[in-house]
């Protein structure tokens, strides 16, 4: 039976919880923006029915159906940490009474899923990391090769001009980032809409920037990789075609990794579960039931 519920954290604030489908092997997902939704996995439900998953999604602390606090003040700042947001998840994990279960961890959602898996790993049966490298300097560099390999170098510098006037609303510059979104962000839109804004600028902005190719915020400090080589858990690396994430960076994760697989989604761009579900969610099922058959083995 599908299930909403309210988790109080500790320091008082409310998470919006989701729970879909029935059955013995559990899964949690963490979703990206920053200041996204757990609506990212909607399409979960019917991707995995049938496959005794039951699936555990949640919005974080300031998205849109969790408690919003005012990020501006300066007593608030605190709560902008990726260290909080880890803790959080194992709270989550906590409140929800999940153990030996999977974290699948999209975008933001996958560097957050490192860090607990690095600090809470003795709860996880596997996990995925969901279009999500070690680090930003690698992802930094490929967005900057995808804009320069699709557009016209008077149309970069216009975007760079635009960018460091800090001119995001210039309709040229939104109709060039829309392209690009068009390519590696969302290549087939399928999610759910509202007729309202539901993510959280301010989050997203403190923590990347304006927009996914623009990576000015607090991540820029990131890298992991001289902790990845710990991650001993069953791991599935996935990502899309055409995604925002360097594919050359996935292939040395997963060199890595001892115990690791690497799929790739066709004609998927960064958000590659909604792009193309059938080949996402057959890739997605394999691993689980592999892990949950001890047939799983690095490859």
């Amino acid at each position: 039976m599908d299930q909403t519920r309210l988790v109080t954290l500790d320091n008082g604030y409310h998470l919006f919880t989701r729970k879909v489908n029935e059955g013995p092997i559990k899964l949690l997902c963490l979703h990206g923006g920053p200041g996204g939704t757990h609506e990212t996995f909607d399409n979960f439900k019917d991707g995995l029915k049938g496959q005794g998953v039951e699936v555990y999604s949640y919005d974080q602390l300031g998205s849109y159906y969790s408690d919003q606090p005012d990020f501006t003040k300066k007593e608030n700042k605190s709560l902008l940490s990726i260290p909080r947001y880890v803790d959080e998840v194992e709270e989550v994990r906590q409140k929800l009474g999940l153990d030996n279960f999977y974290l699948l961890g999209h975008s933001w959602g996958g560097l957050l899923a490192q860090e607990y898996a690095y600090k809470y790993g003795k709860h996880l049966k596997g996990l995925v990391l969901m279009s999500m490298i070690d680090n930003l300097d690698e992802y930094t560099e490929n967005i900057n090769h995808e804009r320069e390999e699709t557009f016209s170098p008077e149309q970069v510098n216009y975007m760079k001009e635009c960018e460091k006037a800090e001119n995001f609303t210039d309709p040229m510059y939104q109709q060039l980032v829309a392209h690009l979104y068009s390519l590696f962000l969302t290549r087939h839109p399928t999610g759910t809409a509202h007729p309202v804004n539901t993510h959280n600028n301010v989050i997203y902005n403190y923590f990347q920037g304006n927009n996914e190719f623009v990576m000015v915020g607090e991540l820029t400090k990131w890298d992991f990789r001289e902790k990845l080589a710990s991650l001993k858990m069953p791991t599935l690396l996935t990502f899309g075609e055409f995604d925002t994430m360097p594919l050359s960076a996935a292939r040395r994760m997963h060199q890595t990794l001892s115990n690791s697989r690497l799929t790739l989604t066709p004609d998927g761009g960064h958000c590659h579960n909604t792009d193309n579900p059938k080949a996402f969610f057959t890739s997605l099922t394999k691993f689980l039931h592999d892990v949950e058959n001890n047939a799983f083995k690095g490859e």
